[in-house]
């Protein structure tokens, strides 16, 4: 069954003062892809920037902006209406033995690198290389280490911080779905699984009603590669569904982040989110 989704994400920035320059990237436009088709699209800034759109490496639409006014606030507001229509993932079928050939190996040498972020800490690697021994297939082996992570670590939010290390959630034993998905994508990676993280949005309801606007999320899960991607989510435990939107692919959180930039002419500012979302049709 597809669905049509509307997302409208506002984001506020207050500063301290006035900003004289502020130079930002913002990745808030879903991609079309053979689950989505993004029918409508719109990103805007107040006050009002200069503005150049592209494609980052990973193929993420990025929305570039300054603005060089002096300003006390900042407000970038993205709404967008998708087409989903989500086809459940075959059967595993990659092998151990191709998935180490150099023709995989090399085409995803970037999700198989490591970084501070996703590095799994050692115990975690070890329970992550004991999982592919038991399995004859890498995507099932991915599959039960989702499985691990959703039973073992709990969903507290506010317990990590944005940019928190995987290692820290897994000795915590807590944190919300970006920790969750970097701790799945270092444990694949540790077993020479590709690996990557997925950002976008999550209608929470189990059947969306037509018509009714709820407060939505910005939301991560984590694909792996096995003759093409596979998507699961470790914190709900469930394979996407017609429910989640794609914004932007990378090796960790940092490749993705909604929004980055840098600022000046004050020390503070403060940041508020708000993601609605409802389902059209």
């Amino acid at each position: 069954m597809s669905m049509q989704l509307r997302v409208d994400h506002t984001t506020t920035y207050d500063y301290d003062g006035k900003a004289v320059a502020s130079y930002n990237q913002a990745r808030l436009t879903p991609v079309t892809t053979v689950d989505q088709i993004v029918v409508h699209s719109r990103v805007e800034v107040s006050p009002k920037p200069w503005t150049f759109e592209y494609r980052d490496y990973f193929g993420t639409h990025v929305t570039a902006f300054e603005v060089v006014d002096p300003h006390e606030a900042m407000t970038v507001s993205a709404t967008s209406t998708v087409q989903t229509n989500r086809t459940p993932a075959p059967p595993a079928s990659l092998t151990w033995e191709a998935l180490a050939e150099r023709e995989v190996a090399d085409r995803w040498t970037e999700f198989l690198g490591t970084p501070p972020m996703v590095a799994a800490p050692a115990d975690f690697e070890q329970r992550a290389k004991q999982v592919a021994a038991d399995h004859e297939l890498p995507g099932d082996a991915a599959r039960d280490l989702c499985a691990l992570v959703h039973d073992e670590v709990e969903f507290v939010p506010g317990i990590t911080l944005v940019g928190g290390l995987a290692a820290t959630a897994w000795q915590q034993r807590a944190g919300v779905c970006q920790d969750m998905v970097h701790l799945v994508v270092g444990g694949l990676r540790s077993v020479g699984i590709p690996a990557r993280y997925v950002s976008g949005y999550f209608h929470p309801d189990t059947e969306p009603v037509i018509g009714e606007t709820v407060h939505g999320y910005s939301h991560a899960w984590v694909e792996w590669w096995d003759d093409g991607w596979h998507g699961f989510d470790p914190c709900n435990n469930v394979e996407p569904d017609d429910r989640y939107i794609s914004v932007a692919f990378g090796r960790d959180y940092l490749d993705v982040k909604p929004i980055s930039g840098i600022y000046s002419g004050v020390g503070t500012s403060r940041l508020d989110a708000d993601v609605a979302i409802v389902r059209l049709a």
